[in-house]
């Protein structure tokens, strides 16, 4: 499954947003999960980061376990959806 961890208020998770829900659009599944605000979510953010990322954004693939930590380009994140 893959993941979007994001914050409600964190600018650089709202640069992320659109390119996130482009990818959604077109078929690609990605589980969004705000973290600042529901802790259930904050406690799975907590379990598949591991310390890795510290914070959000963060989008962590649990199949290929590869993760994007912090902003990126449209072009990166959907190299991490589609591998």
């Amino acid at each position: 499954m893959r993941y979007f961890f994001y914050g409600e208020e964190c600018p650089h998770c709202h640069v992320m947003m659109p390119i996130v829900d482009k990818l959604i659009g077109e078929g690609i599944e990605i589980t969004k999960l705000e973290t600042w605000h529901n802790p259930e979510n904050a406690s799975l953010f907590e379990a598949k980061d591991k310390g890795v990322c510290g914070g959000v954004p963060l989008c962590i693939d649990d199949v290929t376990g590869k993760s994007i930590c912090g902003e990126a380009s449209e072009e990166e994140v959907r190299k991490w959806a589609l591998e």
